[in-house]
């Protein structure tokens, strides 16, 4: 490896005493050059202090204070007859009411064996989803239809 780094060395070292004999025939295209390397090192350093900087401001965001439940999801709301089949005909927020629905699944075990994510709706669970079967991802929308 450090054989390596002595040839690179040396082959850096090369091109610029090429550069010095093309400088005396002309100068305009040095000149040109050695800015160029000017503006490569300072792109380098500026690159550095932007990471330092990017790493100070991922430690900001850390100090954050306690999350606050959003107030819509505990308003209760009245299920409408077919859910107060399921659930019961108390008031419940929409978090209470998705609890009790998965209740009643795994009690009665309406889940799909083959697909886990599916629910095979009974009598009572086929007023309220109006179909058969019914993918997880589709319930807390068809519970909203049967809140008030």
């Amino acid at each position: 490896m450090a054989k390596k780094a002595t040839k690179k060395a040396a082959t850096k070292k090369a091109p610029a005493k090429k550069a010095t004999a093309k400088k005396a025939a002309t100068k305009k295209a040095p000149a040109k050059k050695a800015t160029a390397k000017k503006a490569a090192t300072k792109k380098a350093p500026a690159k550095k202090a932007t990471a330092k900087k990017a790493t100070a401001k991922k430690a900001a965001p850390k100090k954050k204070s306690a999350r606050k439940p959003n107030a819509a999801f505990m308003q209760a709301l009245t299920p409408s007859a077919a859910l107060a089949e399921v659930i019961g005909a108390a008031a419940a927020a929409r978090t209470e009411v998705v609890k009790k629905i998965w209740a009643y699944i795994k009690k009665h075990n309406l889940q799909n064996p083959k697909n886990k994510r599916n629910i095979l709706a009974d009598e009572k669970l086929q007023k309220v989803f109006g179909k058969k079967e019914v993918s997880m991802f589709e319930l807390a929308g068809i519970i909203g239809k049967h809140l008030k």
